[in-house]
């Protein structure tokens, strides 16, 4: 019982960011500025959780065959949505984070997310489906408050004329060649030390919870 507690779990399960990788594409590109993790994370939320809330409600009328294609439409349509709401707001930060919002539908089907909560009763499922988005989006904002500090030397979030308001200004701090890791390359070297120590520690908290069960 605790070994399928463990692999059901958001964070520690087999169907976890750092376990399935599935969002691998999103959490390399979406983790090179914070401003745009924080996007990023609040696109997961929203596509995640109204997909889940949609799948539920409508489940009578979808049909069996089908039915991913229809969720994976669905999904982008919402993503298209968050992003229209974004241009409304900062349309230079809607137009930095459009293919994060593209690609958060496609995650979406890919992690086969949809056969796990529709399923579920529709307050469990949306619990489910949050959690998910948000252990996503964590890795994600994760990976970025490491990248953009080396990388760039600043903190940047969400806001101003630009859409990104930096924190501090490093200047000259981040040299080469700390500043790889604000590259793809730097990002999968990250994202590989990442899943090393998240196996590690999945291996510690496995053994943990067979001794307690």
């Amino acid at each position: 019982m605790a070994a399928f507690r463990l692999q059901e779990h958001p964070f520690w399960g087999a169907h976890a960011p750092l376990s399935a990788l599935s969002g691998a594409g999103l959490l390399i590109t979406a983790s090179s500025r914070t401003a745009f993790a924080l996007v990023s994370a609040g696109v997961l939320v929203w596509v995640y959780g109204l997909s889940a809330l949609a799948a539920c409600a409508a489940k009578p009328l979808l049909p069996s065959r089908g039915r991913d294609t229809i969720m994976l439409f669905l999904s982008g349509f919402l993503g298209g949505l968050y992003l229209f709401i974004l241009s409304l707001v900062s349309p230079l930060l809607a137009m930095e984070c459009g293919f994060f919002a593209a690609l958060t539908p496609v995650v979406f089907t890919a992690s086969a997310a949809l056969k796990r909560v529709e399923s579920l009763p529709l307050k469990d499922a949306l619990v489910q489906a949050g959690a998910e988005a948000l252990a996503l989006g964590g890795v994600i904002l994760a990976l970025a408050l490491i990248r953009e500090p080396l990388g760039f030397g600043t903190l940047s979030l969400p806001g101003g004329a630009g859409g990104v308001v930096e924190l501090f200004g490093g200047g000259e701090a981040a040299l080469f060649p700390i500043r790889i890791v604000s590259g793809s390359a730097g990002a999968l070297i990250l994202l590989g030390y990442g899943l090393a120590l998240f196996r590690h520690v999945r291996k510690l908290v496995s053994s943990g919870e067979e001794e307690g069960a």
